[in-house]
């Protein structure tokens, strides 16, 4: 690549697009919120988040230091990260905290983005993690997966009006925060009913002695506060 050609692609990544109109950002939240409520409609649109909360543990996991062996995600919408080292301290907490917050926090990180204009910064930073998701994938049905998000990225990013790409990036912002919020009180549910005895909030209170109830409320004021202040920048409130 030559100069020119680098440097032209600096610009794209950097320079500021226009936000398309607050009745398209309105559009966008809403096809959203359809995409996050009806159970047929989340079973399938489910496995982003889950992308977005195994990343979460692998990313953590090698920001501590820890080893990661891999991930895995099922058709069922679960997933694993496996990952190497020190079964307790700060490391280990910080990775098991990972996954609930990651996608509401990459909502809040992406609807900065799109507060400051910076649609194609926002396209090619998500295209980037998911492909470092995909290095870490161990099984078929995640590779699939990964492959088939990390290319419609890359195709609205390089081919699609820059109108189309706005109103894309807003959608995936909002299903971002959105959908960050229903897994919370998913899992409140099934540990009422005495299920998932091994979830994240449970593996954090054997860890850190403080009770999975306690994690399970910061996962809520994460998911919350994350819609909370994500919407209003998206609705330039």
């Amino acid at each position: 690549m030559n100069t020119s050609s680098a440097a032209g692609l600096w610009d794209r990544l950097t320079g500021i697009q226009a936000a398309p109109g607050l009745w398209l950002v309105i559009a966008t939240g809403l096809a959203a919120l359809v995409a996050v409520g009806p159970r047929p409609v989340w079973r399938l649109s489910r496995n982003a988040i889950t992308i977005a909360h195994e990343g979460g543990h692998g990313l953590l996991a090698l920001l501590t230091g820890r080893s990661l062996d891999g991930i895995r995600l099922h058709s069922d919408t679960s997933g694993v990260t496996v990952s190497r080292g020190k079964p307790t301290g700060l490391g280990m907490v910080l990775t098991a905290a990972a996954g609930y917050t990651a996608p509401s926090l990459l909502g809040l990180g992406g609807a900065a983005l799109l507060s400051a204009h910076r649609i194609t910064l926002l396209l090619w930073a998500a295209t980037a993690l998911l492909l470092a998701v995909l290095v870490m994938i161990r099984n078929a049905y995640g590779l699939l997966t990964v492959v088939l998000t990390g290319a419609t990225f890359v195709l609205v990013s390089w081919l699609a009006p820059e109108e189309v790409q706005a109103v894309f990036a807003y959608a995936v912002v909002w299903f971002l925060l959105l959908g960050g919020v229903r897994p919370v009180f998913e899992l409140g549910a099934k540990r009422r009913h005495g299920g998932a005895p091994d979830s994240d909030a449970d593996q954090l209170g054997r860890l850190t002695h403080v009770h999975p109830v306690v994690w399970l409320l910061l996962f809520h004021v994460v998911a919350l506060s994350s819609l909370i202040g994500g919407g209003r920048w998206l609705l330039a409130l």
